[in-house]
């Protein structure tokens, strides 16, 4: 145990964490077996330690952001799960046809109620646009505004969502826009609560993969906001030419995707198991891959530090939710606090980021007037 111990104590203490310190991103340690199980598990063994009380932390996005930012966290999280995901991923299909509602079932899925107490009045679960925004629902409004002017949305244009999660970015532009649309998710719950969410409206929400979007329908515009990141490496091309195939040969596609600087073919162990299964980011080398030949790059938008603030403002909601309706701490307030908290000090370290892209098919006469 005592070579573990002193391993992590040292590789801790480059990056400014001390292991029972003062300052706010330091580690207190309740169980010593933390050593050996961080050892040997890695990222996957830091996360579940944490769930099970064997470590605390007062400011744990302060946390991940110093590791993150000195670099440490290759030589601290171990490789074995690393290498493990990535086998599966390179041999398998995580995301094939056959597994595409198992992000809805298994994250989704999880109750209404929760994501109604965390997120803004349209329910937007995605990277808020923070430009002049004193609050998360400015912001939210704010980021649904930019999308709309980004691909020139007008009067009377019909518009498809793929991923479209409760329907607040539909409900939005048919109201403000005086647009109708189409949305798809693979969620039951996100698609009964979008259905009543925009009723009356002249929107339809469907339960479906986008591999069954027909050419037949087209859309003047196609927005993606936050679904890419389950689509996969090896679906990313056909991802791309299902968009093309049902959009207008002069519309617009915006994709608004968390993003890596390197290509990977999976997620964090630790997140691929308890959050987003199958996940995966996409890097500019896979997307320039999956849409040459396909569309025209536009405009390439990085505001990744903003969705930092969101996952702060979307933790005080949840944390000040459950201290109103839970007496006491359990494993998934401990795993959902961590998810939100380790989220956003990736975003402020730069290690991800969130770029909101905007393609098209055969170019903007005259040229794409970028919008911010």
């Amino acid at each position: 145990m005592y070579i573990y111990k002193k391993i992590i104590n040292s590789l801790l203490n480059k990056s400014g964490i001390t292991i029972n310190g003062t300052s706010p991103w330091d580690i207190h340690i309740k169980n010593e077996n933390f050593y050996k199980r961080v050892f040997f598990n890695g990222s996957l063994g830091f996360g579940e330690a944490y769930i099970d009380g064997w470590w605390e932390c007062e400011a744990i996005d302060e946390l991940i952001y110093r590791l993150l930012k000195s670099k440490l966290d290759k030589n601290i999280f171990g490789l074995k799960h690393d290498i493990l995901n990535n086998l599966r991923a390179k041999f398998l299909n995580l995301q094939k046809k056959s597994k595409a509602y198992e992000i809805g079932e298994k994250h989704y899925d999880r109750g209404n109620e929760l994501f109604e107490n965390m997120l803004d009045k349209y329910m937007n679960y995605s990277c808020a646009y923070w430009k002049n925004a004193e609050n998360l629902d400015e912001a939210q409004i704010n980021k649904m505004d930019l999308i709309c002017k980004k691909i020139y949305l007008e009067k009377g244009q019909k518009i498809l969502d793929i991923g479209c999660g409760f329907g607040g970015f539909l409900k939005f532009a048919a109201e403000n826009y005086d647009v109708s649309g189409v949305g798809i998710t693979v969620s039951k719950e996100q698609f009964n609560f979008a259905k009543e969410f925009c009723k009356n409206l002249p929107i339809e929400i469907r339960l479906d993969d986008y591999r069954n979007l027909s050419k037949k329908e087209k859309f003047d515009h196609v927005i993606s906001i936050g679904m890419f990141e389950h689509v996969g490496y090896k679906n990313y091309r056909k991802f791309m030419k299902v968009v093309s195939s049902v959009l207008k040969d002069n519309g617009l596609f915006l994709l608004h995707t968390i993003g890596t600087d390197t290509s990977v073919k999976a997620t964090d162990p630790w997140i691929n198991k308890y959050i987003f299964p199958n996940g995966m980011l996409p890097s500019p080398k896979y997307i320039a891959k999956a849409i040459e030949g396909i569309f025209k790059i536009e405009d390439w938008h990085n505001f990744g530090i903003d969705y930092d603030k969101t996952l702060m403002a979307w933790y005080k909601n949840f944390n000040n939710y459950w201290s109103k309706n839970f007496k006491e701490e359990n494993k998934f307030y401990r795993m959902w606090k961590y998810y939100l908290l380790i989220c956003a000090g990736a975003f402020r370290a730069r290690n991800i980021h969130l770029w909101q892209i905007v393609l098209s098919k055969n170019g903007v006469d005259g040229g794409y007037v970028s919008i911010r």
